[in-house]
């Protein structure tokens, strides 16, 4: 269970205490959203030595990987060698290695994703004392996360006799009541937790670009229905969850199916997305007569193109660091920007928000912490932290914990 954030009051600002814990258990933590969980505490104003310490740092090899934690452990994944797939645990405390577990399994892919390495991509998710790791060759395999026997393992391409996509295993899987989402296999699927039997199997249609799915699913109320949201390279769909049924889908125009994005669910039945080559899109979702669904495109504002790093939504607006390496203010009203930095950061940023405050990480291994507010850009502080080693894998918190997974290395910061 985790433990409630406990804070105090200095000079009328809110400094976690140490020690605290609340599990990052998934790629983009507890609600897959980048949202900070433990009531209204804001994060300091500083980045500073005085503020923001190590507290342990530990090498890898290479992987996009972002790292999650559980009950006082943290976990990594890596390939190493061009030759192995590694999940590794750790104390979250001390960094002291709890154990590791390798297995044959990397791969090389195409075209331009080639230049940035053929790492793994997914990010693991831990539930109930076990942990789910995505390999590259679509395979997925369920470990004890406290002592990393394996449970059981799943290839797909055996199981569903269909050929390892181009560009590896990218999405993270989905732990939801005792099941399990991944896009694999050439297609979405559910699978038990418990056995890793495959339930059920859809959109297998979708395989445009050699079947490859970059992003990674949600789930959301919309019109009246809890539903799972996946993006592929070229639709965007909401699936029943028990039977797979494909409930609703539309087009989402990306260059050569660069859809990455995780999809964003903002309220009012609304979903927002963005795309390299097709730009920012928010769609609606309603229920028609005859019980049926129907999908709406609200606005596509072309200009403001998305790349990689998925949003923070605050307040009505978007905060989406885009293809052009610049950091947009969407009001989500009309799509128009209210705001774009001059600026230029790195190709990537992952953020977490705590209230209207982002912590965001540059893919140069600089931390950004800023305001979020539609008036201007409001930056707080900055500190470059991982400046010879990129930081690709999204950041996560536990707690007072910053966690940081730079190409080579993790570390794992602490605030006071």
């Amino acid at each position: 269970m985790n433990k409630l954030p406990a804070f105090k009051f200095s000079l009328g600002l809110i400094f976690v205490v140490s020690n605290v814990s609340a599990d990052w258990n998934q790629w983009r933590g507890p609600d897959r959203d980048g949202v900070v969980v433990g009531g209204d505490m804001g994060f300091p104003d500083s980045l500073g030595e005085g503020s923001l310490t190590k507290l342990w740092s530990a090498p890898l090899a290479e992987g996009y990987s972002a790292p999650v934690t559980a009950s006082g452990q943290l976990f990594t994944f890596e390939t190493k060698s061009k030759e192995n797939e590694i999940v590794r645990a750790f104390s979250l405390e001390t960094g002291e290695p709890a154990w590791d577990v390798p297995w044959a399994g990397s791969m090389k892919v195409p075209f331009f994703a080639a230049k940035n390495g053929s790492w793994v991509r997914s990010t693991p998710t831990i539930n109930n004392g076990a942990i789910y790791a995505g390999g590259m060759k679509d395979v997925l395999v369920k470990m004890d996360a406290s002592t990393g026997k394996e449970l059981w393992r799943v290839d797909f391409t055996k199981r569903d006799e269909t050929e390892a996509p181009s560009f590896g295993l990218v999405c993270s899987p989905l732990f939801d009541n005792g099941h399990l989402y991944v896009q694999a296999g050439l297609a979405v699927a559910k699978l038990d937790a418990e056995t890793g039997e495959t339930l059920w199997r859809s959109m297998e249609d979708e395989r445009a670009m050699f079947g490859s799915a970059f992003s990674s699913p949600v789930i959301a109320d919309l019109a009246g229905k809890r539903q799972l949201i996946v993006q592929a390279r070229l639709a965007m769909a909401g699936l029943d969850l028990e039977t797979g049924e494909v409930l609703w889908t539309t087009p989402v125009k990306a260059f050569r199916g660069m859809n990455i994005l995780t999809p964003t669910a903002v309220g009012d039945d609304r979903i927002f997305t963005a795309s390299y080559g097709g730009g920012a899109f928010l769609f609606e979702i309603s229920s028609t007569d005859d019980g049926k669904f129907a999908i709406e495109q609200v606005w596509n504002n072309e200009k403001l193109e998305g790349y990689m790093g998925n949003p923070a939504f605050i307040d009505g607006h978007i905060y989406l660091h885009g293809r052009d390496k610049k950091l947009h203010c969407i009001d989500l009203t009309n799509g128009e920007a209210k705001w774009s930095t001059d600026e230029e950061f790195g190709e990537y940023w992952s953020m977490i928000q705590k209230g209207n405050r982002v912590l965001a990480l540059d893919q140069k291994g600089e931390l950004v912490l800023f305001e979020a507010t539609p008036e201007a850009f409001k930056p707080l502080d900055r500190r470059e932290i991982s400046p010879k080693d990129p930081t690709w894998a999204h950041i996560g918190l536990d707690g007072n914990r910053v966690l940081i997974r730079s190409l080579k290395g993790v570390s794992v910061w602490e605030w006071k």
